[in-house]
């Protein structure tokens, strides 16, 4: 047996899969791991969603600062995100793995079993993949779920009057990265603010209640900042938006890191990495979302509107341009 076959056998002992030796498969999955490739049947009466990911070292992760449990975990679980905004239900997915030979042994143990964690908590699948070698760590993931047809949400749907909401906390991760990028994460005190950055939750429960529902006419998750993310959805819903400063559910930061120049306000407009959902209700619908979801926060933030431009209110209702200044891969 070769080295990437014995790699592969790995993987798959590692993370929850479906081999051909097993004599019983999911509903749906016909052949898993150990051909050419994967063959699936669509169940009767839903429709398949998928999209892929990347997780890149020096780019996503730093592989002197971030487990490689929270590599593993967070690769699989930014990629699911991404069905959640749509209220989807997850069922597999397919690992593209490319890494150096030195990262073939403890540090791969603790990425699967990262993965494989996630893969748990999130129902998925392991069907298939890749492997290769390389200097650095290449992840790229793609997942395919489940929905009802005519039920998934997305990001064209807001309409004027519509009610801006979004889940949970914002800006949690991004205090995170922030002390990384300060090296306060080393000290005991701030351990405590990196969990949202390494380990984001994934709100899939609620992305299917909003959907099961029809409750949301829009909807995304916040990967790359609140003000980036908004700007995106109203560009494709053709609409603009306004938002309410004093109902910003921002992240709470110590009086200590505030003096350092941690601002929450700030942290929660433009920071990444949160993967909340954000979407938009019909004003008529807005009594029917209810204060908390599974113990998760929902937050009405502010209101669509058909002037097409973002503004941020304030309590003297003066408004002011919000600018996206998220996360952007190409800005320079």
């Amino acid at each position: 047996m070769n080295g990437e076959q014995t790699l592969i056998d790995r993987i798959r002992r590692a993370i929850p899969s479906q081999s051909r030796r097993r004599a019983r498969s999911p509903a749906g999955l016909r052949l898993g791991i150990g051909d050419d490739a994967a063959l699936i049947s669509p169940r009767c009466g839903l429709d398949s969603v998928i999209t892929c990911d990347a997780f890149l070292e020096n780019v996503h992760f730093l592989p002197d600062v971030h487990s490689p449990g929270s590599v593993g975990y967070k690769s699989l679980a930014r990629a699911t995100s991404d069905l959640a905004a749509m209220g989807a239900a997850p069922r597999y997915f397919l690992l593209t793995l490319a890494l150096p030979a030195r990262r073939t042994g403890q540090w791969l143990d603790a990425f699967l079993a990262g993965m494989s964690r996630a893969a748990r908590e999130y129902g998925l699948l392991l069907i298939g993949g890749d492997t290769s070698c390389q200097p650095t760590v290449a992840i790229s993931i793609t997942v395919i779920g489940e929905i009802a047809p005519g039920a998934a949400l997305t990001r064209s749907g807001a309409r004027p009057g519509d009610r801006i909401f979004v889940s949970g906390t914002l800006g949690a991760a991004q205090l995170g990265l922030q002390l990384i990028r300060r090296g306060l994460h080393r000290q005991t005190r701030w351990k405590p603010f990196l969990r949202q950055h390494c380990y984001p939750s994934i709100r899939i429960f609620l992305g299917q209640f909003l959907a099961v529902r029809h409750l949301a006419s829009a909807m995304m998750d916040l990967s790359d900042g609140l003000s980036t993310d908004l700007s995106r959805l109203c560009a494709t819903s053709r609409v603009g938006a306004r938002i309410w400063l004093d109902h910003l559910p921002a992240v709470a930061v110590p009086p200590s890191l505030r003096t350092r120049g941690f601002d929450p306000i700030t942290i929660a407009l433009h920071g990444g990495d949160d993967y909340e959902l954000l979407f938009t209700v019909p004003r008529r619908l807005a009594k029917k979302i209810p204060a908390q979801h599974r113990g998760v926060r929902l937050t009405p933030i502010g209101e669509i509107t058909r002037e097409r431009k973002i503004s941020l209110v304030g309590k003297d209702d003066r408004a002011t341009p919000l600018l996206s200044l998220g996360w952007d891969h190409f800005r320079r």
